[in-house]
């Protein structure tokens, strides 16, 4: 077999590694209050052909799908790993679903089996009860759940530390083959699963080298969900593919964010809009700016934050935008404006926002961002077993990102609001960051999301204000002082209608705020809500 027409497979990439450096520490996986976990080439390798051979006797082959329920953990890649040798089809899964939502991606992915970790071992076993034809593979214990093993569920301890095994027959080289299918984060519905192909690991490759520019000396580090394609697309594969180390945490902790770069050393990590308010909002420390990090790279930045998080931290922004069905566009430090998340790649690249007629709009104009690779007549998108979706998803043959956008006189593209999704109030459109930021600024506000619902005056399209907040730990919250404080600061047009005081924000895989849960609990007259109205 040519090996250029392997290369960009996740297993040619690791063995083309693991041949040259087999004992190098390329990832190290900390799981915060428990010991890290460091990964050598040769781990990824062994572990994956073992992992491979359980799953070709488990039944699972090519074309074949099963899902991974699991934080990041080493399984994760091994998983990965064993997927790219035997051609199935490894299937992520956010692993705070749960219930039905858990059920559900399984169902719907057609997944054969699936692998998870003891502390999901509740949820998976309700999801496997009503899923009669789905197997347990393997159940991974880590410290800190119950350790009680399940007769029912093999221990995947057992094969990785078994005897080795070889690379599997039949190993795929099919580069069109599906490799993942990554959910959507659901914020308005059902998740939909996107296929990736085979050879998607080589653009992320490719992006790490002539985009992001990651050096040799460089720390790649992580909080996000290894199920979200941000995490794979910034850190994981770029460390991987280019022997550049990184750090994954567990989950994403932002209390801790800047002593885990301290204690590993790292020179740049990946974050996303959403992530960045909630940083924001920790209490300032004389050291924030103590700290290894040089770059930042994030897609959506919040321009009310911007320049005071680079200037708080020490750090420069790397803005982009992408989805995990495609489309792509950056704005290197220094190069753009602030709040614009950039241009396409020239060359490479089109993306232009439009009107519902497929008009290209005028500078300043909000319409939706289309996007196409140049020279290309189709732009595929396969949601699994939804061709329908599939095929509106890429109308005209451009895909449609249901992103409503604008562009300034120079081509610098900006981000608006999600189609269907912008707060309208009294005839003006409010920008929810700037809202949160006001909040964000409160040491008695640690975590903010600010979205609408209809409003009570019944006016079409408009919307009343709800900012739902969780407390600052030890602090207690004082409504009619944090409104006084919001007149102060906002316009009277962007002051919040309803205060909505929760434990936490629940977030997607992506860290994306889920304001659709926040709001199917909102209550006008619940004792955590208080309306604006009665502190005026």
């Amino acid at each position: 077999m040519d090996s250029t027409s392997v290369s960009g497979l996740f297993s040619y990439e690791i063995e083309a590694q693991y041949e040259k450096q087999p004992d190098f520490p390329i990832i190290t996986f900390d799981n915060g209050d428990y010991p890290s976990e460091v990964v050598t080439y040769a781990d990824i390798f062994t572990q994956g052909c073992k992992l491979a051979a359980a799953l070709k006797k488990a039944g699972i082959g090519k074309g074949d799908r099963f899902s991974l329920v699991m934080k990041n953990h080493p399984e994760f890649v091994y998983a990965m790993m064993a997927a790219s040798l035997t051609g199935s089809v490894v299937v992520p899964i956010d692993p705070r679903s749960k219930g039905s939502k858990l059920s559900y991606q399984i169902r719907d992915s057609g997944s054969k089996g699936i692998i998870f970790t003891n502390e999901y071992a509740a949820e998976v076993a309700q999801s496997l009860a009503e899923l009669k034809d789905v197997k347990a593979l393997g159940v991974i214990y880590k410290p800190g759940f119950d350790k009680n093993r399940n007769p029912d569920y093999p221990d995947l301890a057992e094969v990785l530390s078994g005897e080795a095994a070889s690379v599997p027959d039949g190993r795929n080289v099919d580069p069109a083959s599906a490799f993942q299918i990554i959910y959507t984060s659901g914020t308005t519905g059902d998740p939909k699963g996107v296929v990736l192909k085979a050879n998607r690991m080589a653009m992320y490759k490719l992006l790490a080298q002539f985009v992001w520019q990651y050096a040799a000396d460089d720390v790649l580090y992580t909080g996000l969900s290894l199920s979200h394609g941000n995490a794979q697309a910034v850190t994981m594969t770029p460390s991987l593919t280019l022997g550049v180390r990184s750090v994954i945490s567990r989950s994403f902790t932002k209390s801790r964010l800047w002593d885990v770069c301290r204690k590993y050393g790292a020179t740049t990590f990946s974050l996303l809009g959403g992530m960045m308010m909630g940083i924001y909002s920790e209490p300032r420390k004389e050291d924030d700016a103590d700290n290894p990090v040089k770059k930042v790279i994030s897609a959506g930045t919040p321009i009310a934050i911007w320049k005071d998080f680079e200037e708080r931290f020490g750090v420069k922004i790397h803005e982009w935008y992408g989805a995990v069905e495609g489309g792509f566009a950056h704005n290197p430090p220094g190069v753009g404006p602030l709040g614009s998340f950039g241009k396409p790649l020239e060359g490479i690249m089109e993306m232009k926002v439009v009107r519902e007629d497929d008009s290209e709009c005028a500078p300043g104009e909000i319409g939706e961002l289309v996007s196409r690779m140049v020279g290309a007549t189709k732009e595929e998108v396969e949601y699994h077993g939804k061709r329908d979706a599939s095929v509106a998803k890429t109308r005209g043959g451009w895909l449609r990102s249901g992103d409503m956008c604008h562009t300034d006189e120079n081509g610098w593209l900006f981000f608006d609001f999600r189609k269907g999704g912008g707060l309208r109030r009294h005839g003006d459109f409010i920008l929810p960051e700037y809202v949160e930021k006001a909040l964000a600024d409160l040491p008695e506000v640690s975590d903010v999301c600010v979205y609408g619902i209809p409003s009570q005056a019944g006016a079409p399209g408009e919307s009343d204000i709800v900012a739902a907040i969780v407390p600052a730990a030890g602090t207690e919250v004082n409504p009619s002082s944090i409104f006084k404080t919001l007149k102060n600061s906002l316009e009277t047009n962007s002051i919040p209608s309803y205060l909505q005081v929760v434990s936490e924000i629940p977030k997607s895989a992506s860290e994306k705020n889920l304001d659709r849960i926040l709001r199917e609990e909102f209550v006008p007259n619940a004792a955590n809500v208080y309306t604006f109205a009665d502190y005026r």
